[in-house]
Protein backbone atom coordinates (compact mmCIF):
# COMPACT_ATOMS: atom_id res chain seq x y z
CA UNK A 1 0.00 0.00 0.00
CA UNK A 2 1.00 3.69 -1.01
CA UNK A 3 -0.56 6.24 1.29
CA UNK A 4 -0.30 9.76 0.16
CA UNK A 5 -1.05 12.98 2.02
CA UNK A 6 -1.34 15.96 0.56
CA UNK A 7 -1.64 19.93 1.09
CA UNK A 8 -2.08 23.28 -0.54
CA UNK A 9 -5.01 24.54 -2.52
CA UNK A 10 -7.88 26.93 -1.34
CA UNK A 11 -9.18 29.96 -2.61
CA UNK A 12 -7.03 32.52 -5.57
CA UNK A 13 -8.17 34.77 -7.57
CA UNK A 14 -7.80 34.56 -11.43
CA UNK A 15 -4.46 35.08 -12.39
CA UNK A 16 -2.99 34.01 -9.21
CA UNK A 17 -0.74 30.81 -7.94
CA UNK A 18 -0.97 28.45 -5.60
CA UNK A 19 1.37 25.30 -5.08
CA UNK A 20 -0.17 22.01 -4.12
CA UNK A 21 2.43 18.71 -2.38
CA UNK A 22 1.74 15.45 -1.75
CA UNK A 23 4.08 12.95 0.33
CA UNK A 24 4.21 9.17 -0.15
CA UNK A 25 5.36 6.41 2.47
CA UNK A 26 4.44 2.74 1.85
CA UNK A 27 5.09 0.61 -0.32
CA UNK A 28 6.90 3.25 -2.73
CA UNK A 29 8.90 0.91 -4.40
CA UNK A 30 5.89 -0.31 -6.12
CA UNK A 31 5.43 3.15 -7.90
CA UNK A 32 7.89 4.73 -10.43
CA UNK A 33 5.87 7.88 -10.82
CA UNK A 34 3.38 10.66 -9.59
CA UNK A 35 0.83 12.99 -10.62
CA UNK A 36 -2.02 15.17 -10.22
CA UNK A 37 -5.64 14.38 -11.12
CA UNK A 38 -8.05 17.33 -11.15
CA UNK A 39 -11.97 16.46 -11.24
CA UNK A 40 -14.70 19.57 -11.61
CA UNK A 41 -18.43 19.17 -10.31
CA UNK A 42 -20.09 17.10 -13.35
CA UNK A 43 -17.11 16.33 -14.98
CA UNK A 44 -14.80 12.85 -15.20
CA UNK A 45 -11.47 13.31 -13.30
CA UNK A 46 -8.35 14.17 -15.80
CA UNK A 47 -4.89 13.87 -15.88
CA UNK A 48 -3.26 17.20 -15.04
CA UNK A 49 0.59 16.31 -14.79
CA UNK A 50 2.27 13.43 -14.30
CA UNK A 51 6.45 13.04 -12.86
CA UNK A 52 8.70 9.71 -13.71
CA UNK A 53 11.17 9.23 -10.89
CA UNK A 54 13.89 10.25 -13.44
CA UNK A 55 12.16 13.44 -13.70
CA UNK A 56 10.21 13.10 -16.86
CA UNK A 57 6.99 15.06 -17.43
CA UNK A 58 3.71 14.96 -18.79
CA UNK A 59 1.14 17.76 -18.62
CA UNK A 60 -2.79 18.03 -19.73
CA UNK A 61 -2.83 20.14 -22.98
CA UNK A 62 -4.51 23.22 -21.02
CA UNK A 63 -2.19 23.61 -18.50
CA UNK A 64 1.04 23.35 -20.28
CA UNK A 65 3.10 26.82 -19.72
CA UNK A 66 1.12 27.47 -16.91
CA UNK A 67 1.64 24.65 -14.23
CA UNK A 68 4.93 22.54 -13.27
CA UNK A 69 5.11 19.33 -11.78
CA UNK A 70 8.62 18.36 -9.81
CA UNK A 71 9.49 16.01 -7.14
CA UNK A 72 11.98 15.80 -4.11
CA UNK A 73 13.01 11.88 -4.29
CA UNK A 74 14.72 12.26 -1.30
CA UNK A 75 11.31 13.67 0.49
CA UNK A 76 9.40 11.40 -1.57
CA UNK A 77 7.26 14.09 -2.42
CA UNK A 78 5.68 16.12 -5.77
CA UNK A 79 4.81 19.50 -6.39
CA UNK A 80 2.33 21.11 -8.66
CA UNK A 81 2.95 24.50 -8.96
CA UNK A 82 0.23 26.42 -10.83
CA UNK A 83 0.12 29.74 -12.05
CA UNK A 84 -2.24 32.24 -14.01
CA UNK A 85 -5.06 30.11 -12.77
CA UNK A 86 -7.96 30.40 -13.80
CA UNK A 87 -11.71 29.82 -13.27
CA UNK A 88 -11.76 26.71 -15.29
CA UNK A 89 -8.72 25.45 -12.91
CA UNK A 90 -11.50 25.12 -10.19
CA UNK A 91 -11.76 21.33 -8.90
CA UNK A 92 -10.70 19.14 -6.67
CA UNK A 93 -6.82 17.93 -6.97
CA UNK A 94 -6.28 14.31 -6.17
CA UNK A 95 -2.38 13.32 -6.12
CA UNK A 96 -1.91 9.51 -7.28
CA UNK A 97 0.79 7.05 -7.47
CA UNK A 98 1.37 5.46 -10.70
CA UNK A 99 3.73 4.74 -13.16
CA UNK A 100 5.08 6.15 -16.26
CA UNK A 101 5.79 4.53 -19.25
CA UNK A 102 6.68 5.28 -23.32
CA UNK A 103 5.92 9.03 -22.23
CA UNK A 104 2.57 8.74 -20.54
CA UNK A 105 1.20 8.50 -17.10
CA UNK A 106 -0.61 5.18 -15.82
CA UNK A 107 -2.37 5.45 -12.81
CA UNK A 108 -2.34 2.93 -9.87
CA UNK A 109 -5.79 3.09 -7.23
CA UNK A 110 -3.51 5.10 -5.18
CA UNK A 111 -5.06 8.48 -4.09
CA UNK A 112 -4.92 11.59 -1.80
CA UNK A 113 -7.64 13.09 0.21
CA UNK A 114 -8.18 15.91 -2.83
CA UNK A 115 -7.90 19.37 -1.76
CA UNK A 116 -10.19 21.97 -3.29
CA UNK A 117 -8.84 24.70 -5.44
CA UNK A 118 -11.31 27.29 -6.51
CA UNK A 119 -10.28 29.84 -8.61
CA UNK A 120 -13.18 33.01 -8.44
CA UNK A 121 -12.81 36.55 -7.96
Amino acid sequence: QVQLVESGGGLVQPGGSLRLSCAASGSIFSINAMGWYRQAPGKQRELVAGISSRGSTKYADSVKGRFTISRDNAKNTVYLQMKSLKPEDTAVYYCNAGTYYSRSYYPHDYWGQGPQVTVSS
